[in-house]
């Protein structure tokens, strides 16, 4: 990945993982429209780097984020440090596109545009005494992009009893909600996370790459369109190298060597 002049972020890789960190601890990684940017600059070099095979997104500090950054919505603004990208909705549908999975750590509070960015990962890991919540409703306001990716997780009674009232969520209940994927003992988390996100960086960088797009593309499809569809980019990814390796390997019964192709 590409080094930037990131203010509010950081972003590294390390073993085929790459981590990118809101990073304002002292205010808990509010995220405003500096952040955002900076997000979806990380967001498309970790997607475009070859060498990164999964992303882990996390917060500094004892917080994941506390949400939207009010100092910014009510008009103060830094200036940008890295050409302008795009905005919050932009970032929401970057998950979509990365190509690569993605991991939440939810090292603690995740409120309003924090958690929409849990729920955009295909993954979210949160520590036992993490709390969850869209307070929104309690400043006048209302998860309004959010609420298209948490539609997809949290079943729709819960989550408009979620949005209308505003209350906390314990990292339990949102696991039961389907906000989180996994809870752990705090200490735990980050060995936790590197386990699975090790475990994805295992797989075919191929196969997850078109999987996930396969994924993203058929999930507003009806059955009929979905089907045949997902028919042909099966028969796609039988002619790459990986899925050629991965049969081989089974038949010579060895570890597959991805090469990304």
């Amino acid at each position: 990945m590409q080094e930037r002049p990131y203010h509010t972020i950081t972003a590294s890789v390390g073993e085929h993982i790459a981590t990118i960190t809101l990073n304002l601890p002292e205010r808990k990684n509010p995220i405003g429209p500096l952040m955002v940017n900076e997000l979806l600059w990380a967001l498309e070099d970790a997607a475009a780097d070859d060498d990164v095979r999964v992303v882990v997104l996390t917060g500094a500090g004892g917080a994941f984020s506390a949400g939207g950054d009010l100092k910014q919505l009510s008009g103060a603004d830094d200036a940008p440090t890295v050409t302008p990208k795009g905005d919050f909705s932009d970032l929401l549908l970057s998950f979509t596109k990365l190509g690569k999975p993605s991991v939440a750590k939810v090292n603690g509070v995740a409120m309003g545009g924090g958690l929409g960015l849990v729920a955009s990962c295909d993954f979210a890991v949160a520590g036992h005494t993490a709390i969850l919540g869209t307070p929104e409703i309690r400043r006048g306001l209302f998860p309004m992009m959010i609420m298209a990716v948490l539609q997809r997780v949290v079943p729709r009674r819960k989550l408009k009893e979620m949005m209308l009232l505003g209350d906390k969520l314990s990292a339990d209940t949102a696991l039961e909600y389907g906000l989180i994927s996994h809870v752990c003992p705090t200490e735990e988390l980050d060995q936790a996370v590197n386990d699975l996100a090790s475990r994805l960086a295992a797989q075919s960088p191929t196969a997850m790459r078109l999987g996930l797009q396969a994924f993203h593309a058929q999930a507003d499809e009806d059955l009929a369109t979905a089907v045949p569809s997902l028919q042909q980019r099966f028969f796609g990814l039988l002619g790459t190298e990986d899925a050629r390796e991965g049969l081989r390997a089974f038949v010579e019964r060895r570890p597959p060597q991805w090469t990304g192709k």
